[in-house]
């Protein structure tokens, strides 16, 4: 370690500030009282354009997203390279979508999807499963920021689980005081600090190794001499279908997750919404900068580091920066990995504990909590959620982390007819959304049974590409799991609700019927609304 400690003091100090300005942000646009989920949780429903491009970007491009991007990169290749096309579309597909869903939580003040789907359907009983499959779509999702924290400390010769209980427990101290303001306030930090250290990586590091020609070269040879399939510097005919739809399908899901719509009902108006999803594109251009780490990683000669006999490939960007930085400048990248997790642990475990208190404590245990008791409930929801997450790492293969997160979008998919749909028709039964529901996900866990991994020997679970050879095609062409899962769910929803219709089910009531439920921001029924009665 003492190889490491310039990098490991720059990393401390960093790390010390931005927790620091976490606590401080308790006073950053402090309103009279914090104790309310629309101050605690969503920080006033007052964020501006900058802060809301901060708060979404710091939230969508997490600490993972600058290792395991690389590492999929530096392992498959191109396929790696999924993540731009998805990040691309998904505003576009999202624009109008989260416009409304702001009109109408602003409205009714919803302060998570499943507030929606409660007050759109008229079902306690769908509401609770959009919550439970948000918390569990959730959770791995936070644990993983852990795994990026770790790979950081792996690359600083530094083990054992201690310093990420630490880091765990700074962040709970202030998100449990500052609430949403937290993170809002740090990522701003955090985003600057990645801006940093992309641009001068993607301009000293192949600079080092002879250039860009030298280090696609280096990929090539690597992948040509390589017997797996579905590697390579260019996709082949085995995994187009499974780059198109995982694209596709992780777009679909990015939004459903209730970490990202609490950074978009944060916002004060549709128009920051609707400029943020015009801006925040920008983030894919660095997102193609950080995957093309993975090239120069193999360019470099990276070994990843070995822990117990397994090489950890979540390392292999810490370890390329300790590589070709200077030490100082490596402290600054692994603080911008380090800090890039606690931006989006925070929001996840605001949103999850949002979810628990709305839609199961509220509805199932005290339906006449108040502002204050719905505050306190969720303060405590968030710690259990974070100590949830580090015990992920302490008792369970970091690997099954990253398994579980990978499930979860599949799972969360599974609430876009609800969720997405409902915004734009009631057409379908609530009976036919939860057959659908149900479906979609005993079709996506059936789906993911059958992958396997080679490369590390796992029989199920091994990925999200799915054969279409086990629906009897004679190709080994693959295709995203959840995709077709969304599928199953859609047709058996549509079936379903057909069937209620003609037997004359009873719907339920829907409470967002109202003509100010999609209005613009100028119209004045929009203005000075109360945000009570989500319920």
């Amino acid at each position: 370690m003492s190889a490491h400690t310039t990098e490991l003091v720059v990393f401390i100090v960093l790390f010390l500030i931005v927790s620091g300005m976490g606590f401080v942000a308790a006073r950053w646009r402090r309103p009279s009282d914090l104790a309310s989920l629309n101050e605690w949780g969503l920080g006033g429903r007052s964020f501006g354009s900058w802060v809301t491009w901060f708060l979404i970007g710091g939230d969508l491009y997490t600490a993972y997203t600058f290792v395991a991007v690389p590492a999929l990169v530096f392992s498959a290749g191109a396929l790696g390279f999924y993540a731009l096309p998805y990040t691309v579309v998904v505003y576009p597909l999202v624009f109008l979508v989260l416009a409304r869903m702001w009109s109408v939580s602003h409205v009714h003040g919803f302060v998570t999807p499943a507030d929606f789907v409660r007050a759109r359907f008229g079902s306690p009983t769908l509401a609770l499963a959009v919550a439970i499959t948000g918390l569990v779509a959730t959770m791995p999702y936070i644990a993983l920021q852990l795994v990026g924290i770790e790979a950081v400390l792996k690359a600083m010769g530094i083990t054992g689980h201690l310093p990420i209980i630490i880091a765990f427990a700074i962040l709970a101290a202030y998100t449990y005081q500052s609430g949403l303001r937290a993170p809002a306030l740090i990522a701003f930090v955090k985003d600057s600090l990645i801006y940093i250290v992309i641009l001068a990586a993607v301009i000293y590091i192949p600079a080092q190794l002879g250039g860009w020609d030298s280090v696609f070269d280096a990929a090539k040879a690597k992948f040509d001499a390589s017997p797996a399939p579905g590697d390579g510097i260019l996709l082949n005919a085995n995994n187009q279908l499974q780059y198109i739809t995982l694209a596709f399908g992780s777009a679909l899901a990015l939004f459903l997750y209730p970490h990202s719509l609490t950074g978009v009902l944060a916002s004060k108006n549709r128009n920051v919404i609707k400029r943020n999803m015009s801006a925040l594109p920008a983030y894919s251009l660095v997102l193609g900068l950080i995957a093309l780490l993975g090239f120069m990683a193999i360019a470099a000669g990276v070994k990843p580091v070995t822990t117990g006999g397994k090489a950890d490939t979540n390392t292999i960007v810490p370890v390329l920066f300790d590589q070709m930085f200077p030490d100082w400048f490596t402290g600054v990248a692994y603080a911008a990995i380090g800090i890039g997790a606690l931006v989006p642990a925070a929001i996840m475990s605001i949103a999850a504990a949002n979810l628990f208190t709305r839609n199961i404590y509220r509805e199932y245990i005290n339906k006449d909590a108040t502002d204050a008791q719905e505050a306190n409930v969720s303060k405590i929801a968030s710690l259990l959620v974070k100590v949830g997450a580090v015990l992920c790492i302490l008792l369970l293969d970091p690997q099954f982390s990253i398994d579980l997160q990978l499930i979860g979008g599949v799972v969360i998919l599974q609430t876009l007819p609800s969720v997405a749909l409902g915004l734009y028709t009631r057409w379908f039964h609530k009976g036919g959304l939860i057959a659908g529901w149900a479906a979609g996900l005993a079709a996506g866990m059936w789906m993911l049974y059958l992958i396997p991994n080679p490369a590390n020997g796992k029989q199920h679970f091994g990925g999200s590409a799915f054969g279409l050879a086990n629906l009897g095609f004679d190709t080994k062409m693959t295709i995203y799991a959840g995709f077709l899962a969304l599928g199953v769910n859609l047709v058996v929803a549509a079936l379903g609700t057909l069937i209620f219709r003609a037997a004359k089910v009873a719907d339920g009531k829907d409470a967002t019927a109202r003509d100010d439920y999609f209005a613009d921001e100028g119209d004045p029924k929009v203005k000075d609304l109360d945000l009570t009665g989500s319920h």
